[in-house]
Formats: C-alpha cells, sequence, structure tokens
C-alpha cells in the first residue's frame, strides 16, 4: 500500500473512531480525535492532488465496494479537509456539554466520511449510498440541535426538494453502470446520452443549490449548527459539482453545445438570484446562504465555458476555465467557510444574528472581527485575495469565446461575463456594507456591547480559514496550472508565484501584497502612538442614537428601488393616532422570495392536496383493498387484450 492510500486509510479509520467515541466517552475527546484524522486525510489528498498518482481501485460498473482517489478526488478531499478541521475545533469549542452535543459530535464524523466516501468511491452502491447519506445526516444534526417548527419545516423541504431531484443522480448513474460506462468507454452521443444529461443536470445541480432548483438552500443553511452550515456550504453543494464534472468530462463524449449553454445560463441566473437576495436579507447566516448560491452560480458558469471552449477547438481556455472553476470552489471553501462559523461566533457573542443590531464588533473581538473583515472582502471578489482571482480568470475565459457568424457562441460568452461583472459589483456592495454594519461603528444593543472574544480554538478555526484566503491569492500562480490538468483541454504552464494567462498579461498578486504590506507599515511607524480624537457624530440636533444608525436596508435601498419589479417589495406603514393626532408611525417592509412564492409553494400545496386525496384511499377496510386488487387485475388484463402489453 502507498503512503496515500495508508494515510487516507489511516484518516477514516481516526474519524469514524472519533464517531462512535462521541457516544461512548467524552465527546470533547472525539472531536479531537476527528480532527487528527482529518489532518492524516489531508496529507493523503495533498499527495494525491499534487502527484497525480492515483491510488486504491478505478472506477467500475460492478455493485461490489470499491475505494479510490485520483487528482480530481484528491482535490476534493482537499476541500473538504480544508473546511472540517477548522470546523471541529469550532465545534470542539462552541458545543454545550450535555447528550445533544455527543449526538451532533458522532453526526458530524459521519457527514465527514460520507463527503470523503463519496469521492473516493468507484463504484456505484458506494456512490449513491454516500450521496444519501451526505443528504440525511446534516438533516439529523439540524434535528437534534433544534426541535422547532421552523427546523422541522426546513429540513422537511431540504430533504422532500433534493431526494426527488436526487432521482436523476441515480437513473444516470444506474444507466452508465448498467452500460458499463464507469470503468469502461464514455457513453456516446445520441438519445441516451441526451436523457443522462437531463437527469444529471437536475440531480446534481440541485444539491449544488443552482437556481430554480435552490429554494432549499436558505432553508436548510442558516437552521444548522454553525460547523454543521460550514460543511454544507463550504463542501457539500460543491460535490455536486463534482458528480457533474464527471459525468461531462469522464463519463461521456462529444458533449452537445447546448449543455455548455444550458450551464452558462443556469450559472447567469443563480449568480444573480444569489447576489440580488443577499442583498435584501437581514438574517446574518440567511445572506450567507444567498451567497452560496450566487457562489454556486459562478462556478457552473466556468463549467460551461469550459464545455463550450472544448467544443470551440480551444483546448487551452476549457483548461483554464475548468481551472478557475476549480479555483472559485477553494477560495468559496476558504471564506465561506470562515464567514459561516464567525457567524456562529458573533451570534453566541452579540445574542443575535439580526445585522442591523450590531455594531462595534470590531472593537470587542478584534481577533474574530478581523478574521471576518479579511473573509468578507475577499468574498466580495476585491484584488489581492483569493475571490477576485477565480472570479477574473472566469471573466476572461468567457470573452475568450469565439466570434462566429452562425454558433453565437460569442454572445452567451458576452452574456456571461456582463453576468458575472455586474455579480461582481453587487457582491462587493453586499459584503463591504456587511462587514462595515457588524465590525465598525458603535454597538446598537446592550448584548453587542458586551460581547467578547470566543475561546482560543473558536479564534483558531476562523483566523485560519481568513488567511487561507490570502494565502490562496499568493499561490493561485502554483495551483492553477495543476488545476488545469484536471479536466477538459490542455495547458502546459510552469508553477510561478505570480499568475500568467496566455494573452491577458500577469497578476503579480505577491508583488502587491508585499508592497501593499510595507506602505501600511511605514504609514504605521509615521503615525506613531498619535490617535485621533474622537468627535461627536452630527445628526440633524439629535442624539446619536442606535435607531439613527445606517442599516443594510438603507444601504441597499437605491438599488431595490431599480429592480423592485422583479424583487417584488412589500411595504405597510403603520399608523397609530388618539383623539385625530398621529402618536407614531411605523413602516415595515418585507422582500418575498419569488421562487418560494410564484413556483414553490404552488407546487408544495398540490402536492399536499394530492396527498389528502391519496390518504382517503387508505380506508383501512378490508373490502376495500380486495377491490382495488380486482381492479388492478381487469386492468392488467384489458391492456393484454388490447396487446398493448405482451
Amino acid at each position: 500500500m502507498t503512503v496515500a492510500g495508508a494515510a487516507a486509510c489511516a484518516g477514516a479509520g481516526l474519524i469514524a473512531a472519533g464517531g462512535l467515541g462521541a457516544l461512548s466517552g467524552p465527546w470533547r475527546r472525539a472531536l479531537a480525535v476527528q480532527g487528527l484524522g482529518v489532518g492524516v486525510l489531508a496529507v493523503a489528498a495533498i499527495i494525491v492532488f499534487a502527484g497525480g498518482t492515483p491510488v486504491g481501485a478505478g472506477f467500475r460498473s460492478g455493485v461490489h465496494p470499491a475505494f479510490g482517489l485520483d487528482a480530481l478526488s484528491g482535490f476534493f478531499l482537499l476541500v473538504l479537509c480544508i473546511v472540517a478541521a477548522p470546523a471541529l475545533a469550532y465545534a470542539r469549542g462552541t458545543l454545550p456539554a450535555g447528550g445533544r452535543s455527543a449526538a451532533l459530535a458522532a453526526l458530524t464524523a459521519a457527514f465527514v466520511l460520507a463527503m470523503a466516501g463519496l469521492v473516493a468511491a468507484r463504484d456505484i452502491t458506494t456512490f449513491l449510498a454516500c450521496w444519501e447519506l451526505m443528504t440525511l445526516v446534516p438533516a439529523a444534526a439540524m434535528l437534534v440541535s433544534r426541535q422547532d417548527e421552523e427546523v422541522r419545516r426546513a429540513v422537511l423541504v431540504y430533504v422532500g426538494i433534493t431526494h426527488v431531484a436526487g432521482v436523476g443522480v441515480w437513473a444516470t448513474m444506474l444507466i452508465l453502470s448498467a452500460r458499463g460506462v464507469l470503468g469502461g468507454a464514455p457513453l456516446a452521443p445520441g438519445g441516451l446520452q441526451s436523457f443522462v444529461l437531463v437527469a444529471a443536470l437536475i440531480g446534481f445541480l440541485t444539491k449544488a443549490g443552482i437556481a430554480p432548483l435552490h429554494v432549499w438552500l436558505p432553508r436548510a443553511h442558516p437552521v444548522a449548527p454553525s460547523h454543521i452550515s460550514a460543511l454544507m456550504s463550504g463542501v457539500m453543494i460543491m460535490l455536486g459539482i463534482y458528480g457533474l464534472s464527471r459525468v461531462l468530462f469522464l463519463w461521456l463524449t462529444s458533449v452537445p453545445t447546448w449543455v455548455g449553454v444550458t450551464l452558462v445560463g443556469l450559472g447567469s441566473l443563480s449568480a444573480l438570484v444569489g447576489v440580488l437576495y443577499a442583498l435584501v436579507q437581514r438574517e446574518l447566516k440567511r445572506l450567507l446562504a444567498f451567497s452560496s448560491i450566487e457562489h454556486a452560480g459562478i462556478v457552473v458558469l466556468g463549467i460551461g465555458a469550459a464545455l463550450l471552449l472544448g467544443s470551440a477547438g480551444q483546448p487551452q481556455w476549457a483548461a483554464i476555465a475548468f481551472a478557475g472553476a476549480m479555483l472559485q470552489i477553494l477560495n468559496h471553501a476558504a471564506f465561506k467557510g470562515a464567514l459561516f462559523l464567525g457567524a456562529g461566533a458573533v451570534g453566541d457573542a452579540a445574542g443575535t444574528l439580526r445585522v442591523d443590531r450590531m455594531g462595534g464588533l470590531l472593537r470587542r473581538m478584534p481577533v474574530t472581527g478581523g478574521a471576518i473583515g479579511v473573509a468578507a472582502l475577499a468574498i466580495a471578489g476585491l484584488p489581492l485575495l483569493n475571490g477576485f482571482v477565480s472570479e477574473w480568470i472566469g471573466l476572461q475565459a468567457l470573452l475568450r469565446l469565439p466570434v462566429d457568424e452562425t454558433s453565437g457562441l460569442a454572445l452567451v460568452g458576452a452574456f456571461g461575463a456582463a453576468t458575472l461583472a455586474a455579480t461582481a459589483g453587487l457582491a462587493a456592495l453586499c459584503f463591504v456594507a456587511l462587514a462595515g454594519l457588524m465590525l465598525l461603528g458603535h454597538a446598537r444593543t446592550p448584548e453587542t456591547a458586551a460581547a467578547r472574544e470566543p475561546a482560543l480554538a473558536v479564534r483558531g478555526a476562523i483566523g485560519f480559514l481568513a488567511a487561507l484566503c490570502v494565502v490562496l491569492a499568493v499561490l493561485a500562480g502554483v495551483l492553477v496550472p495543476r488545476l488545469a490538468q484536471l479536466g477538459p483541454g490542455s495547458w502546459s504552464a510552469s508553477a510561478a508565484l505570480g499568475l500568467d494567462l496566455p494573452g491577458t498579461g500577469t497578476l503579480p498578486t505577491p508583488v502587491l501584497l508585499l508592497a501593499l504590506g510595507v506602505l501600511s507599515g511605514f504609514v504605521a511607524l509615521a503615525r506613531g502612538r498619535r490617535r485621533a480624537a474622537p468627535t461627536p457624530v452630527w445628526v440633524s440636533g439629535q442624539a446619536d442614537e442606535p435607531p439613527l444608525a445606517w442599516t443594510l436596508a438603507g444601504f441597499t435601498k437605491p438599488l431595490r428601488l431599480m429592480v423592485d419589479g422583479v424583487l417584488r417589495t412589500q411595504r405597510e406603514s403603520i399608523t397609530e393616532s388618539s383623539a385625530g393626532i398621529i402618536e407614531s408611525v411605523r413602516f415595515r417592509g418585507d422582500v418575498p422570495h419569488v421562487f418560494d412564492t410564484h413556483a414553490f409553494e404552488p407546487l408544495l400545496r398540490l402536492a399536499a392536496r394530492g396527498g389528502r386525496l391519496a390518504r382517503r384511499v387508505q380506508s383501512g377496510s378490508l373490502r376495500a383493498y380486495l377491490g382495488y386488487l380486482v381492479a388492478l387485475v381487469f386492468v392488467l388484463l384489458l391492456l393484454l387484450r388490447l396487446e398493448v402489453l405482451s
């Protein structure tokens, strides 16, 4: 057995031992054992990803369980480990004493193992089993942590939608296995391939939270424990992209152009829907959930661009587009993991997740607040951080789609590029406003004023992911050439600290970061110990009170007015008067989710009505059931007589 194989087995064994130990012994120690297992698993992932030599079994169409790792599996396993290690440290430092925490520790181990098993699965049985466990385990964790009506309804929607759409994953994998594609020759174009493509798009993109199949995501992620939310958003939804990438680039051949166009369209829709609805949220974890929809859309944009560039005879840029999508997955794991863990820490310290009730947290929680600030700037796509690098690669790839009088690929590329640029601008508005309202200014509630730093393990977990946002920006020139070898096309480029794409110039992030650091140090030395004297804020002669402070709605109101035809904002004013004298006027506004109100909820009502009708059939009467059987036999005989059945 190779070193990577031994490390993978040892890491999985330690995680499993930690999960079992949480049920039979001290659960904090069990979480530490799980963290050690994740670290060992990360060693295996790095060896396989960097070296490119597969370990274990290869893909096979049989049903006997088999595990193995190739470079793509190693990359996704590394993404999992990057989020799982700090998530476990966070859970160890924040979960309260009690039996529920022990159950959550065991479920966390099961969740990590299910995701690791999915990327290592080499047969249909293991793949589908891990796919289902990956869905059910976090649902169980939500129900263990909370039992209120909101959580039960969120779990019902989450499990229902992902399982109904998961039929597409089952159909895809069963057909490919029956045709001997797993480990054999790719499925050629034809009617069956088209069916597989439609099924795969529905099944895998629903798990990725792509619009319009995303309605489960903003319900489930906010109600999950923060470390589970980080794993769901940072890793689980991106494993839908892993499965789709296997289908498109390994198990099928000559994928038609319409698939790439569809992916660019769905990715654009998801990116815009995600960032627009993130802008109008007031609850922090729900805002981050919509942001995950946005970033999943950006990844799908890159996958679609890779398909179109490959079909247009540009293998170099197809490889670069795929590398940009994979780098976006890695970057998203870093900053979204930091933000979800940071949201949990801030919520515990301030007693609320309402953004408009925070403020001044950077002064009271300098380490946690600073890490949240770095992650917010990274997810906003600001230069010199990792989010900017991957989005810049995606933008360059979309602009390389050729001008063709017949195919219209240039128009598709221009549409995708314009969408990506608009999304980047809106994300900058969203997260700069979020960081300002949370971290700066005065505390808006007594609980926020009393906020203090969390435990050292929690600070370390959030700080590690925030620091990774800077490290990944520096190492982009090393990572992108390796990631380009994992998908379609070919691009021969040497690793370097600066990212150099053909025909675009160099992105010297390390040099720029070094210059910024030197300049900041010079300014700090020149300032010395001098500090600006605080002065009162002028608010039209009134007292500077929290209700007069800026809110997230105030920042986004000009934009909301521009797109109100899409958002359909509901406004209400409540006037209280006495003896003809107005005593108070209150305004209330709400932005309903259009996909919920016009698509999902009508379907849910229709399904409930169908369920009530079906319940009448279950009368409990034996004579009624015998009558159903007689009617069924009569229908079958009639179909045989009409030669409908042979």
